[in-house]
């Protein structure tokens, strides 16, 4: 436990307010571990002499290289389970955090449209912009984190501290326009966990078990949305909208103090590049450098620039595979918030129940990632596992099977979902058929995710950022025509519509699945070797 809390936020302040006193490094408490390191030493297990080829000299090949040593505990591969499970734990609490702030709102829609005087649609844009927000702050956290200098934790712990202090200026927003700006702000600072968490899992997990970790992240980022309304409904019916709101800054602001406390650092390049620090401090080596650190000297400004600002625009719509499957996701996040907005009009005017009670519905789109994650666990231990060769690697195209049923659970959900839908039909029948969207959404998001960062393992959190902006730009834009056109459709025909849609998307996994490969093979970003 105290290793975890000296890697975290809390422990590495403290280490530096006490002047090293508190929380101190292994090397700083042992000095023996410093002698691999004296100047005199030139090569150890742990470092290396590298080549003194003058055409390297200035990328540092002329330096002593800090590396990990096997079996190194402070690797984040190397923790132990318990240590990983608690890590994995927190990503998903920070992320169940952030993502139940889209649809905890909807829950106090009515009481905005009342107090600024707006039409629903207007009131929507508080979702809406919410969810922009989500599209747009990863463009910039998730390349900041793979920084050597950076990592993760401060990315995390950072925008989660104005996540929670931002709630303040929506709570007592003077106008609606204020409400909108600081809605849109505190989607923007919440965001970094939703490109980065599964960067995080991969931090922790090799690849044949990061699925396992990547699929219960994935029923954090499910219950979310799922819960909102249901705590948001019934604090909104007794309170008013501002109540949902306070929830929330509860919720995110506990989570905080948590990770705060107990978050450690994964990211394997910050941490060996601070270890390079310390031991180059306590030795006077100026020789010793690692090679995340190497690799970061070696890029220009310009450089930077382009990794954070361009790269996941490029790759999301230069790179066929990641154009076509962030498409496809897009199209199910948008039709999830959009099909979101269908349930009052289901649950309250035809089955007439109350707020706080149709927050209750949502629970079937919770039940069903729990019910399918025990059989996607299952195949992908009997069948994915036993497929990676002995240098942990597999065929990218092999994590694209769970989509060939996800894809058809997505039109079931919702032709099930929409002519069950009347006051003739039991209420349970429509939430029962909403547990195949949930179903379907976690097999294709497991499938897609996995799949895109096996084929693009250089720039996986670069994809994901692109990901997480094609997806939460739909998912911002299509609940602002939802209400008008279940409306004018009526409930059985929207949902159809809908349904047909997410039919002409189903050939897109196996396509990739037949020809990725060849696709794969005509890209200057995409692996080439499997």
């Amino acid at each position: 436990m105290k290793d975890l809390i000296r890697e975290s936020a809390f422990g590495r302040l403290a280490y530096l307010l006490s002047g090293g006193r508190l929380f101190a490094s292994d090397e700083e408490l042992d000095p023996s571990l410093l002698q691999r390191y004296q100047p005199a030493s030139t090569e150890t297990s742990s470092t290396r002499s590298l080549s003194n080829n003058p055409a390297d000299t200035e990328k540092g090949s002329d330096h002593l290289l800090v590396d990990w040593a096997e079996n190194d505990p402070h690797n984040p591969r190397n923790w132990s389970l318990f240590k990983k499970t608690f890590v994995t734990f927190q990503i998903c609490l920070l992320t169940t955090s952030v993502y139940i702030g889209s649809a905890i709102y909807t829950a106090g829609l009515q009481g905005v449209i009342e107090e600024f005087k707006v039409s629903q649609t207007a009131a929507l844009l508080g979702l809406t912009l919410f969810v922009a927000g989500y599209a747009l702050g990863p463009m910039v956290w998730a390349p900041m984190s793979e920084m050597p200098y950076l990592g993760r934790n401060p990315i995390y712990i950072g925008t989660l501290f104005a996540f929670v202090l931002l709630q303040l200026p929506v709570i007592y927003a003077k106008n609606f326009g204020m409400l909108l700006a600081f809605r849109f702000i505190t989607g923007l600072v919440g965001s970094p966990v939703l490109a980065t968490g599964g960067a995080t899992i991969a931090d922790l997990f090799k690849p044949s078990k990061q699925a396992y970790g990547i699929g219960v992240w994935g029923i954090a980022a499910v219950l979310g949305p799922a819960m909102g309304p249901l705590i948001g409904g019934f604090a909104a019916e007794s309170k008013g909208w501002k109540w949902p709101i306070w929830e929330l800054m509860w919720l995110s602001g506990f989570c905080l103090v948590f990770l705060t406390i107990f978050l450690p650092e994964t990211s394997s390049s910050n941490i060996l590049y601070r270890r390079t620090q310390r031991i180059r401090k306590l030795t006077g080596n100026t020789q010793l450098k690692c090679e995340p650190e190497i690799e970061a000297d070696g890029m220009s400004g310009k450089e930077i620039a382009l990794m954070v600002f361009v790269r996941p625009f490029t790759l999301s719509f230069t790179e066929p595979i990641v154009f076509l499957l962030n498409m496809y996701i897009a199209l199910i996040y948008g039709l999830l918030y959009l099909w979101f907005e269908s349930f009052p009009i289901v649950f309250i005017e035809i089955y007439h129940f109350s707020l706080g009670l149709q927050g209750l519905a949502f629970l079937g789109i919770l039940l069903g990632a729990l019910i399918v994650m025990g059989p996607f666990f299952y195949f992908t231990y009997k069948k994915v596992e036993p497929q990676f060769n002995e240098k942990g690697e597999l065929r990218p195209e092999i994590r694209l099977q769970p989509a060939f049923i996800g894809a058809f659970f997505i039109p079931i959900c919702l032709f099930w979902f929409g002519w069950s839908s009347r006051p003739s039909v039991h209420w349970i029948m429509p939430i029962i058929g909403s547990s195949f969207f949930s179903m379907g959404a976690f097999l294709l998001f497991m499938a897609v995710l996995s799949y895109l960062g096996d084929a693009y393992p250089k720039y996986v959190a670069s994809v994901y950022a692109g990901n997480d902006l094609v997806r939460s730009g739909f998912g911002a834009a299509f609940p602002l025509f939802a209400n008008a056109m279940y409306k004018k459709l009526g409930v059985d025909w929207a949902s159809s519509l809908l349904g047909f849609l997410s039919i002409a998307f189903i050939p897109i996994p196996f396509a990739l699945y037949y020809y990725g490969h060849r696709i794969r093979a005509k890209s200057k970003m995409a692996r080439h070797d499997m």
